[in-house]
């Protein structure tokens, strides 16, 4: 135990004999743990993100895309992705018939130009129904939301977010005036109490309208989405089902729709976005092997200053493992500082991004983390036994001679 503190004092008095050697080393270590811990955080950050994303519509969603999303046969209309039919609001008051739908939504989108006496800005105008309050899980802080009605009714009325209220109307009171959207002028029945992103759009920056107002506005007869909750998770294969079976139907025999659960959205994106975190962290770690390299090449020059040294050490009685130890303490000990050093960086890193962009949670993976550490200091002790060795087989008699 004695002997493993002694070689520890000695190692870290040659180091930092030798500042300028030994900043450089840890430089370079340190980079490739805080890339590893930097990258993966944002490769976990993309994920938790999506996956916040797709449980703000609820756990039973069940979405009806047109087109199809297989490429098989020979119909070069189903290669290129065009429908035989769109999606129209009779297909989206068709899947209500089933007794374990609990409601159904279609959807729409557009961007417009949105003013109100002079002030204004371009947004994205979402159509749906009544029913898109409780699918998206949204409340309101100020009057109601789309009243219910036929879906096929023009209703000239509207729900913004708060910041849409805020930049257009300022201090004075928004409910009751009319807001002007494109050519059309929509009267503001309720402001969204909801904050954050949903479905990729900000839930503050909306302006949701009537489903067939937004039809007319666009002048777009067909629907972009059809969004249907289910009463249990249960039903959802029975449902899907009956989906695909009244578009077919209705659509003269043709299955032209995709009809995909949020789960296998979510499981698809999850997927996808780990490869990716896995990806960008293995890119990074090579990093570390370049930091290994850098302190072969610098442990092999200080070896041959230290020759002299070296050999002094030899002539006192030192042994060649004795050497040996010496040379892979010191490489550990600049692996350590700089895993931690590097860990310091990372999490900076990793902070900088959550402050910068608040709705992305980039929080370093606890496996990347230890991951990055194994790997510093397995580089740092393997690329440091070559000097090591080459130390523990000089000469003393050659090494002192050569002073």
């Amino acid at each position: 135990m004695l002997l493993l503190r002694d070689a520890t004092r000695f190692s870290w008095f040659a180091l930092r004999a030798n500042t300028t050697r030994t900043l450089l080393m840890l430089l370079a270590m340190s980079i490739g743990v805080g890339s590893v811990i930097i990258l993966t955080s944002l490769g976990e950050g993309a994920r938790n993100y999506v996956t916040a994303e797709f449980s703000s519509l609820g756990t039973n969603l069940v979405i009806v895309i047109p087109g199809r999303s297989e490429t098989s046969g020979a119909d070069p209309a189903t290669m290129i992705g065009i429908t035989e039919r769109d999606l129209t609001l009779d297909d989206a008051i068709a899947l209500t018939r089933h007794p374990k739908v609990s409601r159904v939504a279609p959807f729409n989108i557009g961007a417009a130009e949105v003013s109100w006496q002079g002030r204004k800005r371009e947004t994205t105008i979402q159509g749906s129904t009544h029913e898109l309050l409780a699918l998206r899980k949204w409340t309101m802080t100020q009057g109601q939301f789309l009243p219910r009605a036929d879906i096929d009714r023009a209703n000239s009325v509207c729900v913004i977010g708060s910041n849409i209220r805020n930049e257009l109307f300022g201090p004075r009171a928004a409910l009751g005036q009319w807001l002007r959207i494109g050519d059309r002028r929509f009267r503001v029945i309720g402001i969204l109490g909801s904050e954050g992103q949903s479905m990729g759009f900000d839930v503050k920056d909306a302006v949701i309208i009537p489903v067939a107002s937004a039809q007319s506005l666009f002048n777009i007869p067909s629907l972009f989405r059809i969004f249907v909750e289910v009463k249990t998770r249960e039903a959802i294969p029975k449902v899907m089902t009956f989906i695909k079976n009244t578009i077919r139907e209705r659509h003269q025999g043709i299955e032209d729709v995709t009809v995909i659960t949020q789960d296998a959205v979510l499981k698809t994106f999850d997927r996808i976005l780990s490869a990716l975190t896995y990806a960008v962290g293995g890119i990074a770690a090579i990093s570390l092997f370049v930091a290994g390299i850098l302190i072969m090449n610098v442990m092999l020059v200080a070896v041959s200053q230290r020759t002299s040294e070296i050999g002094l050490l030899k002539s006192l009685g030192a042994s060649a493992r004795a050497i040996l130890n010496l040379i892979l303490i010191e490489a550990v000990l600049l692996s350590t500082l700089g895993a931690i050093a590097g860990l310091i960086i990372g999490h900076v890193g990793s902070w900088a991004i959550r402050y910068a962009f608040p709705v992305l949670p980039a929080y370093p993976p606890t496996w990347a983390t230890l991951a990055s550490i194994l790997i510093a200091l397995v580089t740092g002790v393997l690329f440091s036994l070559l000097p090591a060795r080459k130390a523990a087989r000089l000469d003393p008699v050659i090494a002192l001679a050569s002073h």
